[in-house]
């Protein structure tokens, strides 16, 4: 998959955020180019999930540029950052156990489509994701790794142009990982990704690129194979939950 070299889709410049005189994000240049998927990794309290929050609208800078395609996206609201054509997963799926794996796709892709381009939407979601199966099945009734699933095909559901994924492989089996990572692959068409990882082999697997914080700053770019075989970067996760997750991916 090529990346583009135009304008970047995401453009962070110099953001800061500050709790209570607390500066949890120092100054971070950051940016993604159209089509481009990047993985977002770095230890707890690295700042990955404030910048997160930033970006999706539930968190506002303390300084600094926040940029969709030109545009300034610090102070849009949740509702408004769909609305631009941006896809958000968090962490913990937010689902209704009593409604259908369909129910739960229609109600994502009336949102954004006609009720004839919506079914067209659900037919290949569900192919896509291989959950046409499980179609009419109470979301309540799935595995973990498939109400995860479910979730991403209901952001797809709205056609976006950027998807931002919070730890999509958190609490998956060794098998879920390596599918979930096979599933993004196989959906990812043009558009471009930003997702928060821990686990090394599904970065690893899917980045083109990685981006590392450290301590609210951007630490450190490149490929996977770059950036997990720097010496910074294996200080800072020696021995950390990530290492253990991982099965040892900072070494070849």
């Amino acid at each position: 998959m090529s990346v583009s070299s135009t304008v970047p889709i995401l453009d962070a410049r110099g953001v800061t955020k500050s709790f209570g005189g607390v500066s949890v994000l120092n100054g971070v240049d950051f940016d993604l180019a159209e089509g481009e998927l990047r993985c977002l990794i770095g230890p707890n309290g690295a700042g990955k999930s404030t910048f997160f929050k930033l970006i999706t609208g539930q968190l506002r800078t303390s300084g600094g540029r926040l940029l969709f395609r030109g545009v300034e996206l610090d102070g849009a609201s949740p509702l408004d950052i769909a609305r631009r054509q941006i896809g958000v997963k968090p962490q913990v799926p937010s689902l209704f156990d009593g409604l259908s794996v369909h129910e739960h796709l229609r109600l994502a892709a009336r949102r954004t489509n006609s009720p004839r381009r919506s079914q067209e939407r659900i037919h290949a979601l569900l192919e896509q994701t291989r959950l046409s199966a499980k179609a009419h099945a109470m979301v309540g009734t799935l595995a973990h790794g498939q109400r995860q699933w479910v979730e991403l095909a209901m952001v797809l559901a709205g056609e976006p142009q950027l998807v931002l994924l919070d730890e999509p492989t958190a609490g998956l089996t060794r098998d879920e990982v390596a599918a979930t990572a096979e599933l993004i692959r196989s959906v990812r068409g043009g558009r471009a990704w930003l997702i928060v990882e821990h686990d090394m082999s599904f970065v690893r697997a899917l980045a083109d690129r990685v981006t590392v914080f450290h301590q609210g700053r951007n630490l450190l770019n490149g490929t996977a194979n770059v950036v997990l075989q720097d010496d910074r970067v294996r200080e800072i996760y020696l021995g950390s939950p990530l290492v253990r997750r991982s099965q040892g991916p900072l070494n070849d």
